[in-house]
Protein backbone atom coordinates (compact mmCIF):
# COMPACT_ATOMS: atom_id res chain seq x y z
CA UNK A 1 0.00 0.00 0.00
CA UNK A 2 1.43 3.60 -0.94
CA UNK A 3 1.43 5.98 1.91
CA UNK A 4 -0.44 8.98 1.95
CA UNK A 5 2.36 11.27 2.47
CA UNK A 6 4.38 10.15 -0.72
CA UNK A 7 1.27 10.78 -2.20
CA UNK A 8 0.85 14.45 -1.35
CA UNK A 9 4.20 14.71 -2.02
CA UNK A 10 3.96 13.76 -5.26
CA UNK A 11 1.23 15.48 -5.91
CA UNK A 12 1.86 18.60 -4.34
CA UNK A 13 6.27 19.14 -4.87
CA UNK A 14 7.70 20.97 -2.32
CA UNK A 15 4.15 21.96 -0.31
CA UNK A 16 3.98 22.55 3.43
CA UNK A 17 1.53 20.47 5.48
CA UNK A 18 1.91 18.41 8.60
CA UNK A 19 0.76 14.62 8.98
CA UNK A 20 -0.13 12.73 12.18
CA UNK A 21 -1.05 9.33 11.46
CA UNK A 22 -3.83 10.06 8.04
CA UNK A 23 -4.69 13.34 9.39
CA UNK A 24 -3.12 16.25 7.21
CA UNK A 25 -2.79 20.22 7.99
CA UNK A 26 -2.33 22.31 5.46
CA UNK A 27 0.34 24.96 6.02
CA UNK A 28 1.01 25.73 2.32
CA UNK A 29 -0.11 29.15 1.16
CA UNK A 30 1.20 29.29 -2.27
CA UNK A 31 -0.29 25.42 -3.49
CA UNK A 32 -4.09 24.01 -2.39
CA UNK A 33 -4.28 21.24 -0.60
CA UNK A 34 -5.26 18.22 -2.46
CA UNK A 35 -8.93 16.50 -2.57
CA UNK A 36 -9.20 13.11 -1.10
CA UNK A 37 -10.54 12.07 -4.58
CA UNK A 38 -7.24 13.34 -5.84
CA UNK A 39 -5.36 11.38 -3.48
CA UNK A 40 -6.77 7.99 -4.25
CA UNK A 41 -6.58 8.71 -7.77
CA UNK A 42 -3.04 9.19 -7.77
CA UNK A 43 -2.36 6.44 -4.84
CA UNK A 44 -3.89 4.32 -8.02
CA UNK A 45 -1.46 5.60 -10.42
CA UNK A 46 1.78 5.11 -7.74
CA UNK A 47 0.49 1.81 -6.99
CA UNK A 48 -0.12 0.24 -10.81
CA UNK A 49 3.29 1.68 -11.80
CA UNK A 50 5.44 0.10 -8.64
CA UNK A 51 5.51 -3.74 -10.51
CA UNK A 52 7.39 -1.60 -13.40
CA UNK A 53 9.61 0.64 -10.97
CA UNK A 54 11.02 -2.79 -9.15
CA UNK A 55 11.18 -4.43 -12.78
CA UNK A 56 13.24 -1.46 -13.75
CA UNK A 57 15.24 -1.29 -10.27
CA UNK A 58 16.38 -5.23 -10.75
CA UNK A 59 16.99 -5.17 -14.35
CA UNK A 60 19.46 -1.61 -13.89
CA UNK A 61 20.95 -3.48 -11.13
CA UNK A 62 21.50 -6.84 -13.11
CA UNK A 63 23.05 -4.11 -15.94
CA UNK A 64 25.36 -2.52 -13.48
CA UNK A 65 27.03 -5.29 -12.67
CA UNK A 66 27.71 -6.70 -15.83
CA UNK A 67 29.34 -2.40 -16.62
CA UNK A 68 33.13 -4.15 -16.37
CA UNK A 69 32.42 -5.83 -19.49
CA UNK A 70 31.95 -2.63 -21.97
CA UNK A 71 35.10 -1.43 -20.36
CA UNK A 72 37.50 0.11 -23.07
CA UNK A 73 40.97 -1.98 -22.23
CA UNK A 74 39.19 -5.29 -21.00
CA UNK A 75 38.95 -7.93 -23.95
CA UNK A 76 36.47 -10.59 -24.02
CA UNK A 77 36.19 -13.76 -26.65
CA UNK A 78 32.77 -13.51 -25.72
CA UNK A 79 31.98 -9.69 -26.20
CA UNK A 80 29.48 -10.03 -28.52
CA UNK A 81 27.68 -12.39 -26.19
CA UNK A 82 27.90 -9.83 -23.39
CA UNK A 83 26.45 -7.30 -25.84
CA UNK A 84 23.69 -9.26 -26.46
CA UNK A 85 23.10 -9.79 -23.27
CA UNK A 86 22.84 -5.98 -21.89
CA UNK A 87 20.84 -5.05 -24.84
CA UNK A 88 18.29 -8.42 -24.10
CA UNK A 89 18.45 -6.42 -19.96
CA UNK A 90 17.67 -3.39 -21.80
CA UNK A 91 14.93 -4.12 -23.69
CA UNK A 92 13.54 -6.51 -20.89
CA UNK A 93 10.45 -4.01 -19.91
CA UNK A 94 9.36 -4.05 -23.63
CA UNK A 95 8.07 -7.75 -23.24
CA UNK A 96 6.93 -7.65 -19.37
CA UNK A 97 5.35 -5.23 -16.95
CA UNK A 98 6.46 -6.77 -13.26
CA UNK A 99 8.78 -9.38 -12.00
CA UNK A 100 6.56 -11.76 -11.70
CA UNK A 101 6.47 -12.85 -15.16
CA UNK A 102 9.96 -12.00 -16.66
CA UNK A 103 11.92 -14.77 -18.17
CA UNK A 104 15.62 -12.97 -17.73
CA UNK A 105 17.71 -13.75 -20.55
CA UNK A 106 20.67 -15.99 -19.54
CA UNK A 107 24.43 -14.50 -18.55
CA UNK A 108 27.34 -15.19 -20.51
Amino acid sequence: MIDKMRTIIELRPNAKFQMVNDDVTWLDKEQTEPTESEIKAKMKEIEEAEPMNILRSVRNEMLSSTDWTQSRDVTLSDDAKWKTYRQALRDITKDYKSLDDVKWPEKP
